[in-house]
């Protein structure tokens, strides 16, 4: 089931389930942060289904799931993470239904993750997701591989037909479109407002600059003499860690720089668009994927008295809910700071209409879901987007990258 984001894969997998009547098991898995907010949807749209979440510490899931009856329907609810660590102890279970939410968690085939999905005995298997391809088709891979194992040829003879036969990709389509559902916001909102997106370019003021080309000229020295060592291969971690500087700087300096106290032209741009956003009546969500960064908008948004929210991994799970409900209904509140990985799903934020991306990330699609936090079923508003991209700078070449993956994943 991949239909665009905000248009209730939740609401359809519960109705779906609430016509079969088997007295059996059945087991949703979703990410930590995701459990509660489908609880609430089952308490809303099918609240007479007998429910179980397993959670909570090793111990108390291990008596839940040793009192798993296989002749009692219940739906279980957990997270990929207790999943992986509790899998021994679902070796003897069958379950009916086995529900995968946000299952772009298992897109890499060798991450635990993935492999603990597949050990888990069911009589059907659905998955759930909004972006079934993030990065490459290797993903799409991964996730046949659960529904189906063996349904396409092995990962290694997959990915070089895909890379050297051009009409392969018509063999996918056909292959794939048998079993995935999928609406698009075009084809069934058209009452939604319209979504307009920006691309915003700040320039890098001197101090900033000069700190930038010389950790770029210091990276391009290492990254060589990384790769000349062990190759190509074994150096990813150090590349990305030199990478990620490289971003920082371009949010601000003092990410990482201690001594850092001039400005940063992408916060002052920021801080701009969010006060004219506030005197025009919006309410805005305000999106990093560095949690550090909060740090130092917090700061700025005190000084100019404009009140706000926060939500990150650290967030706890009732407190994301209670963030939620309040931020939509509270007119004080002008504006939501949101970490991209923590708050990139599961949220309904239709009380903000303004989004702003204040770093790009590796693929479209997260900072797309992100985005339709706010537009979704139930927006009256129009909804601007800004992306900030700082100019002669990596984000550059990040922006390039998420457009080449776009056009990979509208081709497939």
């Amino acid at each position: 089931l991949a239909d665009d984001m905000g248009l209730g894969k939740t609401f359809e997998i519960l109705a779906f389930y609430d016509l079969d009547k088997i007295e059996e098991p059945s087991l949703i898995v979703c990410p930590k942060s995701l459990i509660f907010n489908w609880i609430n949807e089952i308490n809303k749209f099918v609240n007479h289904t007998e429910y179980i979440k397993i959670y909570g510490n090793g111990e108390t899931r291990k008596d839940i799931i040793k009192n798993i009856n296989p002749a009692k329907r219940c739906l279980y609810i957990t997270s990929y993470d207790s999943l992986r660590n509790d899998i021994e102890l679902y070796n003897n279970i069958n379950f009916r239904y086995l529900f995968l939410d946000e299952a772009q968690a298992i897109k890499t085939v060798t991450a635990k993750k993935s492999i603990s999905t597949k050990l888990i005995k069911s009589k059907y298997r659905f998955v759930l997701t909004g972006t079934p391809i993030e990065n490459n088709i290797l993903e799409l891979w991964s996730i046949f591989d659960f529904l189906m194992p063996g349904y396409f040829e092995d990962l290694k003879e997959f990915k070089s037909r895909f890379e050297n036969d051009e009409s392969y990709k018509d063999i996918i389509y056909k292959k794939i479109a048998l079993f995935i559902l999928r609406r698009t916001k075009k084809e069934v909102l058209t009452e939604l407002p319209e979504k307009t997106i920006t691309i915003l370019n700040n320039e890098m003021e001197d101090e900033q600059q000069k700190i930038y080309l010389s950790y770029l000229a210091k990276a391009k020295q290492e990254a060589m003499q990384e790769i000349e060592i062990n190759g190509v291969e074994k150096s990813h971690i150090k590349i990305l860690a030199l990478l990620t500087r490289l971003r920082q700087i371009c949010c601000h300096p003092s990410l990482f720089l201690e001594d850092y106290n001039q400005d940063s032209s992408k916060l002052k741009q920021c801080i701009e668009i969010i006060k004219d956003g506030i005197e025009a009546g919006h309410k805005i969500l305000l999106f990093s994927g560095y949690t550090s960064m909060f740090d130092i908008i917090e700061k700025e948004l005190l000084k100019e008295d404009i009140n706000y929210y926060k939500l990150t991994g650290k967030t706890n799970v009732n407190e994301r809910v209670e963030l939620v409900e309040d931020f939509n209904q509270n007119e004080n509140v002008k504006v939501f700071l949101i970490s991209l990985k923590a708050g990139g799903t599961g949220l309904n934020l239709i009380g903000a209409d303004m989004v702003i991306h204040y770093d790009p990330w590796w693929n479209m699609s997260a900072q797309n879901q992100a985005t339709d936090r706010a537009y979704r079923i139930g927006q009256k508003n129009n909804v601007q987007v800004y992306k900030l991209i700082t100019k002669n700078s990596i984000e550059e070449k990040i922006y390039e990258l998420q457009e080449k993956k776009s056009k990979l994943i509208d081709n497939v």
